[in-house]
């Protein structure tokens, strides 16, 4: 037993004085902006070499020599560079920051007082799309879409009758739905309250706009037009029925307009006797206005 405290102890030894010091530090980061991620200062004088890596077989490493003054990229997009010069300070910048950049981070110094390690955490944090819409049904449907974490949602006032469902992406990112109906309700307003790591968003929905009485609009709208056209079409019959009766009592006494001019169907010949002009048929004409020379 005493031997392999010996064992332990001569590890633990060994591993101290490899490595000096070790830390960790947690970064989480909203997409699009700047993450930093800090490494252990050491003194200028005593710097060797410093070393960033992402842990991953092909992800990026970031050294700078300082012996040589030489700096060296492998796999690392312009967007991760040095925050300040390595030799001063080896933070390493991340701008602007996406879902690809997340991971576990290792940051080595090489001094002439011994090697340190540095390890960083980073989480992107993505802000999600908040929605608040309705249906016909008289469902209000809040929704934060793609965020990461997902976002919870809740209602103003608080209901037992909410429902919810999660849609995961393959980019880590989460859609959360929540559904309320307002049926029976006569609340004038409903708010959905959606809170997230990134921001806290408020939405009202106005219920008198959003459901609105359409299917009573559309019977009145309906009626109106059928009033409108009964009313029309009993005022051409009556003015229809009442032209017949003018026209029945015309053919007693017909009725000649002023400016009355006959047209004859016949041809006036030179020697016309009575019994033929009376045979002479005129087109728009009133006995009482006809003079028969005879």
């Amino acid at each position: 037993m005493a031997q392999t405290w010996a064992v332990l102890a001569a590890l633990l030894f060994l591993i101290i004085h490899l490595v000096k010091g070790s830390a960790y530090n947690m970064v989480s980061v909203e997409a699009g902006h700047e993450a930093v991620l800090s490494c252990p200062y050491v003194s200028k004088m005593s710097l060797l070499m410093v070393t960033w890596k992402m842990k991953c077989s092909t992800c990026c490493l970031l050294a700078y020599r300082r012996d040589h003054n030489e700096t060296r990229r492998l796999n690392c997009s312009e967007r991760i560079m040095w925050k300040y010069s390595p030799d001063d300070d080896p933070a390493l910048c991340i701008y602007p920051v996406s879902l690809g950049d997340e991971g576990n981070y290792t940051c080595e110094i090489a001094s002439s007082e011994g090697n340190f390690l540095f390890f960083s955490s980073l989480t992107v944090i993505v802000p999600p799309t908040v929605t608040l819409t309705c249906d016909k049904s008289r469902v209000a449907v809040c929704q934060a879409s793609a965020g990461k974490p997902a976002a919870d949602i809740s209602w103003i006032p608080a209901s037992n009758d909410s429902t919810e469902e999660e849609v995961h992406h393959p980019d880590g990112t989460v859609t959360r739905v929540s559904y309320i109906g307002w049926v029976n309700n006569t609340l004038p307003t409903v708010t959905c309250l959606v809170t997230h790591p990134a921001m806290n968003q408020t939405l009202s929905l106005d219920l008198s706009c959003a459901f609105p009485r359409l299917p009573y609009l559309l019977i009145g709208g309906s009626a109106s037009v059928a009033v409108v056209s009964g009313v029309t079409l009993c005022l051409i019959f009556r003015c229809r029925a009442f032209r017949l009766r003018q026209l029945a009592r015309g053919s007693a006494v017909p009725f000649a307009s002023k400016n009355f001019r006959s047209t004859p169907s016949c041809e006036k010949r030179d020697v016309v006797d009575p019994p033929v002009l009376s045979e002479c048929i005129y087109q728009n004409y009133n006995p009482r206005f006809i003079n028969m020379d005879y």
